[in-house]
């Protein structure tokens, strides 16, 4: 009851008849169409967010199913070749006695962005059907995820690594697999929808949940 005395004292810049600048972060009277501080359009919500967010999302998860199931790594060397996905390497590094690192690679590559698609998905859905969880308590949220969508590169980061270290033996080699195209992919793709998210939505009432520029 406290919480939504509290949400009712709120005042949003829409309702204060201002417009933010999503660059600068200035603040201009209800109308206003450009930023004088940094020349920006100025619109009081972006109604076309949510679309952008549901293009880059399916990209990124259309993406992601090969780069789990393909094979993330091509070890060579001179009587074999082997290949691992995500998944599978982690699994061999656990059982090689790296748990920590296995625990690192699992969590960068298959736990932050599964709970990245689901987050966006539900901001997004948040939007367009309501939900009891409070504005401030799911801009954290989005705030949280486009700060995270930076450390889901490392699986990458790992492979080119790798890559250029191991090229230069005579007896073994180590090549990315097609797995790590359809990562890095996955990963540009959410941190796309993560951006075009226009989180100034969060705030609207139902009642106001479809502003005019």
């Amino acid at each position: 009851m406290e919480r939504a005395l509290a949400q009712k004292d709120i005042l949003t810049a829409r309702e204060a008849r201002l417009v933010g600048c999503r660059h600068c972060a200035e603040a201009w009277p209800f109308g206003t169409t450009r930023c004088e501080r940094c020349g920006s359009r100025l619109s009081s919500r972006d109604n076309k967010s949510l679309q952008r967010v549901w293009a880059w999302w399916i990209a990124g998860l259309i993406c992601y199913i090969p780069a789990n199931t393909e094979p993330m790594l091509r070890t060579r060397t001179l009587f074999h070749e082997e290949e691992s996905t995500i998944v599978g390497g982690a699994v061999e590094l656990y059982e090689h006695g790296d748990p920590l690192i296995a625990l690192i690679i699992l969590a960068a590559s298959v736990g932050i962005p599964v709970a990245k698609f689901l987050c966006i998905a539900y901001l997004a859905l948040s939007i367009t059907r309501g939900t009891d969880r409070s504005p401030l308590a799911r801009h954290r949220m989005y705030d949280v995820v486009e700060y995270i969508g930076r450390w889901s590169m490392i699986d990458v980061f790992v492979v080119a690594i790798l890559s250029s270290l191991v090229h230069f033996s005579a007896v073994a080699s180590v090549s990315p697999g097609p797995a790590s195209l359809a990562f890095a992919l996955s990963v540009v793709f959410t941190m796309l929808s993560a951006q075009s998210f226009d989180s100034r939505l969060i705030w609207d009432r139902p009642d106001t949940a479809r502003p005019a520029h």
